[in-house]
């Protein structure tokens, strides 16, 4: 599924017009972004939480030369899924 199919989705469960689930769903997607960029959690109960990971500075390879690269620390976006979303998955 792709985001247009999401945007399909929701308008035709929601009984919208696809222009306002469109407008829901990139309102959906900011607020998870603006918040993890917070550093906060978003847990929707049933569904997942959605954090921030760190990830600490390390050493790499190129795999092309073999040769040895710095890759800098970084946050990485996280989702663990909820209970609710495993049990309709399984």
């Amino acid at each position: 599924m792709n985001k247009n199919d999401l945007v399909a989705a929701v308008a035709n469960e929601a009984d919208m017009s696809k222009a306002d689930a469109a407008k829901a769903i990139d309102g959906v997607f900011v607020a998870i972004t603006e918040s993890l960029q917070r550093q906060e959690e978003v847990r929707l109960v049933g569904f997942g939480t959605f954090s921030v990971a760190k990830r600490a500075a390390s050493q790499g390879r190129n795999p092309r030369t073999g040769e040895r690269i710095n890759i800098p620390a970084s946050n990485q976006p996280k989702f663990k899924a909820g209970k609710g979303l495993k049990a309709a998955v399984n």
